[in-house]
């Protein structure tokens, strides 16, 4: 499968919100965008789709940028691909259908129609907060008691 960059920019600055944030404080997409090295510009258009499709919220100001709109653990894979890939998330386009419509209804029921089921129900039960805690793993961040 492929995702657009945009999609995997989308994905990486909001695990990366959810892992940095700290009690209601902005998160600028200037410091994602250092953080993360993508282009400003294009953060800042990637972020216009996630405000649009409800994955974040703006604040204006001098102490301004980004937050969550809710939390971690309440936002999904599937929540954040939605608005930034959406023709992921789109029909199959019919085939035969004028030529041969049972092979068309065929193909659309037991391939396209499991293949797009799968897709959305693995990314919607997997949440934000989910590859936070795997991400402490990959980074080491184990507390070792005495």
């Amino acid at each position: 499968m492929k995702i657009s960059a945009r999609a995997r920019y989308g994905l990486a600055a909001i695990i990366t919100m959810a892992e940095e944030q700290k009690d209601g404080e902005c998160v600028t997409v200037l410091s994602l965008s250092e953080k993360l090295k993508i282009s400003k510009i294009y953060l800042e258009q990637v972020f216009a789709l996630l405000k649009r499709g409800g994955i974040v919220i703006s604040t204006k100001g001098a102490r301004g940028g980004y937050n969550l709109s809710r939390s971690a653990d309440k936002i999904t894979l599937y929540d954040v691909l939605l608005p930034i890939e959406n023709s992921l998330f789109e029909e199959t386009e019919e085939t035969v259908k004028e030529s041969d419509p049972q092979l068309e209804n065929c193909i659309q029921e037991k391939i396209f129609n499991v293949l797009d089921n799968t897709i959305k129900d693995i990314l919607s039960n997997i949440t934000i907060e989910d590859i936070v805690n795997n991400l402490s793993e990959y980074r080491g961040n184990y507390m070792y008691y005495l």
